[in-house]
């Protein structure tokens, strides 16, 4: 049995036995959730262990990366510039990045490049990992890349390239990298243990992730031995040119370690990420209500950001999929607390979100990478907090 430690207010019991049974039933290892309700922390709990490798504990303080959890706090970064009328969604991207103008993208808004119905979800060529993390080079690449679908006529997962196109206009306004913009602007002002670019000096209370392998490798299998609803998704799988497969090979090599020292302490703002889930939860309460007398977003900037913009057959994952400026919002796959919440998962489980209706806000960190259908996690600990408001 692992030990659960934190602390959760009464009526959230459920939460801490759901979190409890993801260790011994649905494979965590180290683990960390958080919840607050209108503006107070109720559920603040973790357990196991950091680093497999080494033995090392989960402890309160330890930092894990969010992948795409990620993007949730960036397209804060965005929102904010936007309220305080620096940035215009509505805008075209060019008149903050001149150079994006090539290749007949001289009309895309901002809005587009949020909610990925910029067509850039891949490269006609990749760039070298190491220029990747270094920044510019991506940005130039991005910048003279032509869509690959007519823009704002469908949409797609630009699952990397998503933060080097927000980011780069985040840098553009504000005249700051996107982690020094979300160190100064959000992590400072709430107290968040949060970095995108990790500072050296931090690195030791990093967990280490573990991945598993699914069971059964869905693309090795007949086409009758697939179910029929994941019939498409594998068949762009097996598809080395699909949208499915380009969107994660922006870099070269196309396979990034993303427990390397090198990865953690570069810019990624679409999927590297580092806190915890306290900080997660708590930056979403900020979005939808005050806490300890900070408010990211007004009423009226939060409206605007969780407002759908694109939703449908997704042109990448091959499945239904739902966003606003920036953030998911809930389909039957994505699990949220009700029909207004918005927020972001990450690869293998992590997810972020918030609900101004019930009040809540979310945030799940793990070590163990599994997602896929076998993933019951982050819904579990959903369900508990549903049944605790209940």
């Amino acid at each position: 049995m692992t030990t659960i430690n934190g602390e959760v207010a009464s009526g959230f019991e459920p939460v801490r036995e759901a979190f409890a049974a993801n260790f011994d039933q649905h494979g965590d290892i180290g683990a960390a959730v958080c919840v607050y309700h209108h503006g107070r922390p109720v559920v603040d709990l973790w357990g196991g262990i950091a680093d497999t490798d080494t033995g090392r504990q989960w402890e309160q303080n330890t930092l894990q990366l969010l992948y795409s959890a990620t993007k949730g706090v960036t397209a804060t970064a965005a929102h904010l510039l936007a309220q305080r009328g620096e940035l215009d969604l509505d805008a075209p991207v060019a008149k903050y990045w001149p150079e994006f103008a090539a290749n007949g993208k001289a009309d895309i808004p901002v809005r587009w490049l949020l909610s990925h119905q910029a067509g850039l979800v891949a490269l006609d060529q990749p760039v070298p990992l190491e220029e990747a993390l270094a920044w510019h080079p991506m940005a130039s690449a991005l910048a003279a890349q032509r869509p690959l679908w007519t823009p704002g006529t469908a949409h797609g997962y630009h699952g990397r390239t998503w933060g080097w196109l927000v980011g780069e206009v985040i840098r553009r306004v504000s005249g700051r990298t996107p982690g020094r913009f979300v160190a100064d602007e959000i992590a400072g002002p709430l107290g968040l243990d949060f970095h995108i670019g990790l500072p050296t000096s931090e690195r030791h209370r990093v967990s280490r992730m573990s991945y598993r392998q699914p069971e059964v490798d869905l693309t090795t299998v007949t086409q009758e031995e697939v179910p029929e609803e994941l019939r498409d998704q594998v068949a762009a799988w097996r598809d080395p040119n699909s949208f499915s497969n380009r969107a994660f090979q922006v870099t070269d090599p196309a396979n990034i370690d993303f427990n390397s020292p090198e990865v953690q302490a570069a810019e990624l703002p679409a999927s590297n990420g580092i806190g915890t889930a306290h900080s997660l939860a708590r930056m979403y309460a900020a979005l939808i209500g005050e806490v300890e007398g900070v408010r990211l977003l007004t009423p009226d900037s939060l409206a605007s950001a969780a407002e759908e913009q694109a939703a449908g057959l997704d042109q990448v994952v091959v499945t239904q999929s739902r966003f606003s400026s920036g953030y998911m919002l809930p389909t039957e796959d994505t699990p949220m607390i009700g029909p207004n919440s918005f927020g972001h998962t990450g690869r293998g489980g992590s997810l972020g979100f918030a609900d101004l209706e019930v009040g809540i806000a979310f945030g799940y960190t793990m070590n163990h990478i599994i997602g896929g259908a076998d993933d019951v996690r982050a819904l579990a600990l959903v369900d508990s907090v549903r049944r605790s408001l209940a």
